[in-house]
This record gives C-alpha cells, sequence and structure tokens, in this order.
C-alpha cells in the first residue's frame, strides 16, 4: 500500500457529503444508519446535553486500534478522513481483506457531540475532555475511558486538528500533518510502547514526504498526565497524536483530510504487516518540533503609528448557523521579517489604516485596510 495507490481511488472513497469544517452529529447519523452490516454502530454514550456518541467496530483481527475523532467539537477534520476509510471498507479488495483479517477497529466518531454542535473546543460544561483524562468529571471522559477498558485496544489513535499558526519547525513551512508519541512520564523515558509509536509515525512520515516534503512535525512531548494520550501511553498502550493542519488555501481542510485519510490507511497496513516492536523508532527523532511561525496574512513593512512593522492577521473560526465563517482579527505587530504567512503583502514602508483612516488596533477584527489610497481585502 503506497500513497499512489491510495489516491489513485480516493475520489471515489472520498465521502462528499462531509466537507468543509461544521461537522456535527446531524452530519454522520444519515451516514451511520447507512453503513452495511461489516460495520457494527453502537451508541456508547450520552453528551452533557444528551446527544448519542457513536462507536463503529468493524475488522475480525487480533490486532486492536482504537481511534476517537473530536474530542474537541471543532477539529472536524479527522471525522471525514474516517468517514472516508469507511467507504474504502466498504469495497471489496484484497488490500481491504488483509486488514480486516488482521486488525479489529474500533472508532468513536465524534467524542463531544455538544462541543461539535457549537464548534467549540470545549464541550457543554465549559471543560476540554483532553485535560480530564485523571480527573474524568465529564461524561464523555467516562465514556472514552469505559470503552478503552472493555475494548482493550493495542494501539491507540487520538485524531485532532490544529490551528494555521504552526510551522514545521523553524522553518516557513507550514505544519500539514503533525504527530506525537506522548510522553508517559515526566522524564520522558524512550519506553517501549513509546517506541511502537514512533515508529509507526516514522511509516507514516516516510509516505508522506512523497507528497508534502519537509511539511510534516511533531509536538513537543512535555508530559500532563491529565491529557488523554499521556494517560493511555502510561497504561502501555502505544498512543499516537494526529493533527490535521493548514494545506497552503485549504482552509476547508479537504486536502489535508486526503493526507489524514493516506496516513491512517498507510498505519494500518504498517501494523497489520509487521510485528512492531519500536526497533525502528530513530526516524521520529528526525521530524522536526512545530513552532508557531505563521499568521494567516502579513502586511510587512506597515508604518502604523510611526513605526515600521509587520501586522500580523489571524482568521477567528465562528459559527454562522450551519457554516463557519472565518473573521480576520489583527493578532499582533511584529518586528519585519520575524514570521512567516500563508498570504502576505508589502506596504512598503506606507501607512496602513482602517478603513475610517484611523491607526491599526491589536485585537480588532478587520475586514479590509487601506495601504496609502489602494484597498486591501482581508476577508477569504
Amino acid at each position: 500500500m503506497t500513497i499512489d495507490t491510495l489516491s489513485q481511488e480516493y475520489d471515489l472513497i472520498c465521502e462528499k457529503s462531509l466537507h468543509h469544517r461544521y461537522i456535527n452529529n446531524s452530519s454522520i447519523e444519515p451516514l451511520l444508519k447507512q453503513l452495511p452490516s461489516l460495520f457494527k454502530v453502537e451508541v456508547i454514550g450520552k453528551s452533557v446535553k444528551g446527544r448519542n456518541i457513536y462507536s463503529v467496530t468493524f475488522g475480525h483481527g487480533p490486532k486492536r486500534l482504537l481511534l476517537w475523532s473530536q474530542m474537541h467539537g471543532n477539529e472536524s477534520t479527522t471525522t471525514k478522513a474516517l468517514f472516508d476509510v469507511f467507504n474504502f471498507f466498504k469495497q471489496p479488495s484484497e488490500a481491504g481483506s488483509k486488514l480486516l483479517d488482521h486488525c479489529t477497529f474500533k472508532v468513536i466518531t465524534i467524542l463531544s457531540p455538544d462541543g461539535a454542535e457549537a464548534y467549540t473546543r470545549i464541550n457543554a460544561n465549559q471543560v476540554d475532555l483532553n485535560r480530564d483524562a485523571q480527573n474524568l468529571t465529564q461524561p464523555e471522559s467516562l465514556v472514552l475511558k469505559h470503552c478503552f477498558e472493555a475494548f482493550d485496544p493495542h494501539y491507540c489513535y487520538n485524531l485532532h486538528g490544529q490551528r494555521t499558526i504552526f510551522s514545521a519547525g523553524a522553518s516557513d513551512n507550514s505544519a500539514i500533518v503533525s504527530f506525537l508519541s506522548p510522553s508517559q512520564d515526566r522524564e520522558r523515558s524512550l519506553t517501549l510502547n513509546r517506541k511502537v509509536a514512533m515508529e509507526i509515525i516514522g511509516e507514516m512520515n516516510r509516505h508522506l514526504q512523497t507528497v508534502i516534503p519537509n511539511q510534516v512535525g511533531i509536538y513537543d512531548d512535555s508530559f500532563n498526565i491529565n491529557c488523554v494520550g499521556d494517560t493511555f501511553q502510561n497504561l502501555g498502550v502505544p498512543t499516537i497524536l494526529f493533527e490535521a493542519g493548514h494545506y497552503p488555501g485549504d482552509y476547508p481542510r479537504e486536502e489535508t483530510r486526503k493526507l489524514i485519510y493516506y496516513a491512517l490507511m498507510l498505519s494500518f497496513h504498517y501494523i497489520a504487516s509487521n510485528d512492531i516492536k519500536g526497533e525502528n523508532y530513530e526516524l521520529y527523532l528526525t521530524i522536526p518540533e512545530n513552532q508557531k511561525l505563521f499568521h494567516d496574512i502579513i502586511i510587512r513593512d506597515a508604518l502604523v503609528d510611526g513605526k515600521i512593522c509587520d501586522v500580523c492577521i489571524q482568521y477567528e473560526e465562528q459559527l454562522e448557523e450551519i457554516s463557519v465563517k472565518f473573521t480576520p482579527k489583527i493578532a499582533r505587530f511584529s518586528e519585519c521579517g520575524e514570521l512567516h504567512a500563508h498570504k502576505a503583502y508589502n506596504a512598503n514602508k506606507q501607512r496602513v489604516l482602517t478603513p475610517e483612516n484611523t491607526e491599526l488596533q491589536e485585537g480588532s477584527e478587520i475586514d479590509f485596510v487601506f495601504i496609502e489610497n489602494h484597498k486591501i481585502s482581508l476577508i477569504m
């Protein structure tokens, strides 16, 4: 299995009813009802507001893989990729049969359906579920814990999305896909299960470099036992954090969704085909650590309030009815050339003003600016 072979069939298996950023229970429930008997769909619990939390179980192999998405309700890219995975297995194939023979998958499609409905990182009680792994104060946290204990996985996949601010290392390359093999102790020991997760990530990175060279990153592995990944790693289960990031121009995250699908399928194939012992973990250590070096827009060499600087603008994601709107907001004024941008303008040391002909203010929402007398739209 390679990215080339997966890409040849992607248009056929891409779940086109799921698109853009706003994905909630209403988006996926019709699809869950249509899944064939190969897939066992269950309601495994309820959210704070009583919404269903679904799992999908399939395969009959001895290697058990537990995956969960939208622990943060506004991180939906991986959920779209999971339904692409389901579509792959709906089509009979030799590769699919091998995976089903060697692996059993349990997928929690949306762990925080209230967060998904409101398009927020937190649940309905204003709790970040990824900081509730020890206290277990929330019903969604207990659902995941009980599922983990009942399924007794050999591998865990913690699926997330990341902001557009991340670079792959200290570079001008955005981190399109990022990973982490979480620590399981304060010493960040390279334990066996960490090395196993690292080896799988290294294999995914090896393939991804063929399509997004120098645009894969890893996260800092500081230990926090309150995080789910750290907790499961601490319990001895190799755990892989996925972060779906920004592909150039792809704010709906459809290109990134495709790359996450590729990475998932390649990791499944690697697990099914190998007795992974963590001996080849070193490739993981070559992946650069993410840094926060990007903004969505930068107006370079701008004269603002009598000083030359770069005006850094970040989009804020805001839910309006059933769609996500990207609102430009002035994040900061930085030293010239200090940061990178997904889109840049050059003011050439000319004044940059608001449409009201006033000075720019940090933290303000702004759809347009004037560079001298030229109107520049910041709207996506």
